[in-house]
């Protein structure tokens, strides 16, 4: 059964819609049906949502480690995230919920599940907001160095909150403009680097031939599969649109589309943008430190191109903020409907949005910037590793359990579906492998395995208080449990009680 449409518009929840036939998962905070977002806004943070500073910064560091096989990194890393959406892609169109892949955990594998899940991607969200606001407050500082950067990174926060904090069409209209211009830079590299490569460009140095003539996989397989350790966690935001279209005029046709597109998406953005960069520039002559795609223009003859992608980076950055701040507020208040989280976390100002949530996540935010210039290093080391690895406990959870709600479907609801996972199960349980090979990976390297241990860690606590949080949701709402477990949608029917 689908999630009621809208909610009326309380600053509390209704006790109806905690006893919502769905298990109470909201489809929109929204009250305002005009203020819902539109088809325009789903597509560009559908397109904006996989393009961050990681493709235009971190790439090179890629490059440099992998050499010209970073191509098969970003190649392997993007298939694995298209059937991982194609995966969230099926359960999205056919309930649409905010919660996401929290409330389909929830429904699949239990309520552990959905806790345990939905807390490590509020944490990793929180974490990112920071570190994103101390990117933004240097990239200022650089231009303006007589302004201590911390100022920049709060006022950034400031902004972004209270964008948040308007409605959910003031998000809407922020997130596709800074989206619209990374998509643009990303457009005009590739229009212009193939204009370079062909030698149509005066003075033109590029080659397809600069992709081998330097060693294709000059260190080997061992740093291909580790740089797709790396390279995944680029990808890492494209679920938001599942999260978006749940409060859009058009929730599982704006599903649809993205998950239709995201592999030309993955195609175009990421590896057509590495595959110009190794033509332009041979892999072993990318500067350390300098973004790989300022160099890249520099070649071009553009004038000031370090400076105009310092500017592109800040977007990238600001949009990371904004997005960042949108998923968080939202997981945490999907959270809350079942008891994880306070209850307060619920109340709603007269725009519809989850106001008190997007606080308790800006919060945290303000503290880890003031943390971070106490202890520059330590701090966002610690928050980062301990969620490193979230982007692959989320990918294994959404295989696990679309397998298992695909499974427990009749004839009549897998018929129904509007879009389907291919070739299930088996590709499942090849997402499954590939995660479990990647973490291995980055358990051996010793870079990474920091953060293997502090995410294990992190879960192993919340499935630690799980039980004690459970007992208190039920003392708080008697009866919410057993509404959950015994009133699924049809696909999730039969799911035990965590």
């Amino acid at each position: 059964m689908q999630a009621p449409d809208n909610l009326a518009a309380p600053t509390r929840e209704d006790p109806a819609a905690r006893a919502a036939p769905d298990g109470g998962a909201v489809r929109t905070t929204e009250s305002d049906p005009r203020a819902r977002l539109r088809p325009r806004h789903l597509t560009m943070i559908a397109l904006g949502g996989i393009i961050g500073a990681s493709l235009f910064v971190g790439s090179g560091s890629v490059i440099r480690t992998v050499g010209p096989a970073a191509l098969l990194s970003y190649a392997i890393g993007g298939a694995l995230v298209v059937l991982v959406m194609r995966m969230l892609g099926e359960m999205s169109t056919n309930r649409p919920v905010v919660g996401s892949f929290m409330e389909y955990a929830r429904d699949g594998l239990g309520n552990w599940a959905g806790f345990a899940i939905g807390w490590l991607y509020w944490y990793f969200w929180v974490g990112v907001v920071a570190f994103e606001a101390v990117v933004v407050g240097r990239i200022f500082h650089e231009w303006f160095p007589s302004v201590p950067d911390w100022t920049f990174a709060l006022a950034g926060m400031l902004v972004f909150t209270f964008t948040n904090l308007m409605s959910l069409r003031s998000f809407g209209e922020t997130e596709f403009w800074l989206a619209s211009i990374k998509v643009t830079t990303i457009v005009v590299f590739l229009g212009v680097g193939t204009l370079y490569v062909l030698g149509i460009i005066p003075g033109s140095t590029g080659s397809v031939a600069n992709i081998t003539d330097h060693g294709f996989m000059p260190h080997g397989w061992a740093p291909v599969f580790n740089g797709v350790a790396v390279v995944i966690f680029s990808y890492f935001g494209t679920e938001i649109v599942t999260m978006a279209a749940a409060e859009s005029d058009q929730p599982a046709k704006g599903v649809a589309k993205a998950t239709n597109t995201v592999v030309w998406r993955i195609l175009l953005f990421y590896v057509g943008s590495v595959a110009i960069l190794l033509m332009v520039v041979p892999w072993d002559e990318l500067p350390a430190k300098v973004s790989p795609f300022a160099f890249a223009f520099g070649r071009f003859g553009l004038p000031g191109a370090e400076q105009v992608m310092n500017a592109v980076v800040l977007t990238a950055a600001l949009s990371v903020l904004n997005s960042g701040l949108y998923s968080g507020s939202r997981m945490l208040f999907a959270l809350s409907k079942h008891g994880y989280a306070p209850r307060w976390v619920e109340d709603r100002n007269r725009a519809g949005v989850p106001w008190k949530a997007i606080l308790l996540s800006t919060v945290v935010g303000y503290v880890a910037i003031a943390a971070n210039y106490a202890a520059p290093k330590d701090v966002f080391d610690f928050i980062m590793n301990s969620a490193g690895c979230v982007a692959l406990f989320v990918y294994a959870f959404v295989a696990l359990t679309q397998w298992r709600l695909r499974n427990r479907m009749s004839a009549r609801e897998k018929a129904g579906l509007t879009l389907k996972m291919w070739l299930h199960p088996w590709l499942n349980a090849v997402v499954l492998a590939a995660v479990g090979l990647i973490v291995v990976l980055m358990a051996l390297d010793p870079d990474a395995a920091p953060q293997v241990w502090l995410s294990l860690g992190a879960l192993g606590l919340l499935l630690a208080v799980y039980p004690f949080v459970r007992r208190r949701a039920a003392q708080r709402a008697p009866g919410t449990s057993s509404a959950h477990d015994g009133a699924r949608s049809p696909s999730a029917a039969g799911s035990p009680e965590a």
